[in-house]
């Protein structure tokens, strides 16, 4: 098991922005967290990783108690925004995080190469960062997530800015991270993708609905996940409705 979540709240000051959260995500399985801004679904994702620390519950990564640094350093994060040096080019801030990885030097050299091509900087890598569009600062943050090809890859909203042809090549090789064992945590709001997951979590301070994106839809007798999301929505605001 990479994340294990177990009955997770979290507020900050009276809100409750988490509320009883259980969640696990194992290898070989990509988990797609949907859910309106404000939902939580950047918070699930800091206190899981110890970024943020749970009011009460059971937090663990790899096994591991969070907050933990030497097992962060195992993990391919990519936050929402984009945490650069614009001062050095997209190769030497792959260096950097490349060695903060502990990768060899050798190794930096080749996974530069791999993840350049999957995200479409091969042509830019001795560009300063600081010339680099929003759309392309997204590519490197989530090729410094791809570096040392990490068991578990947790990615905020990834896609965020990125032409579609490019994001359906991202899908194509977090797939293939997939099938080769890797464990995939992602955020988006595009609806599309969230069609390509294993698991569908779909999140409003606590989880209103997880399954297959297929057994979703099957259950709620619509087409697409975004009718499954605006029905799930749709429920939950009714209840809480006729409980005020």
């Amino acid at each position: 098991m990479l994340i294990d979540l177990e009955n997770v709240n979290k507020s900050f000051d009276k809100q409750k922005v988490l509320n009883n959260i259980n969640l696990t995500i194992d290898a070989g399985q990509i988990i797609g967290l949907i859910g309106p801004s404000g939902a939580g679904k950047t918070t699930l994702i800091k206190t899981a990783l110890g970024m943020e620390k749970a009011d009460s519950g059971v937090t663990e990564v790899m096994g591991t108690p969070m907050p933990n640094r030497k097992i962060l350093g195992k993990i391919g994060y990519m936050a929402q925004s984009d945490a650069l040096y614009d001062n050095l080019t997209a190769k030497e801030n792959l260096e950097f995080f490349g060695q903060l990885k502990g990768l060899k030097k050798q190794e930096i050299a080749s996974e530069i190469t791999r993840v350049a091509g999957i995200t479409a900087l091969t042509a830019h890598l001795n560009k300063r960062v600081s010339l680099f569009s929003g759309g392309m600062k997204r590519r490197l943050s989530l090729a410094l997530a791809l570096l040392g090809q990490p068991k578990l890859l947790v990615l905020d909203e990834p896609t965020v800015g990125i032409d579609p042809a490019l994001r359906k090549t991202i899908w194509e090789e977090l797939k293939k991270l997939r099938d080769k064992g890797c464990g995939i945590l992602v955020t988006t709001h595009v609806m599309d993708e969230a069609e390509q997951v294993d698991q569908v979590v779909m999140l409003m301070g606590t989880i209103i609905a997880q399954d297959s994106p297929a057994k979703l839809k099957e259950k709620y007798q619509v087409k697409s996940i975004e009718e499954v999301f605006l029905q799930a929505e749709s429920e939950v605001l009714n209840n809480e409705n006729a409980g005020n």
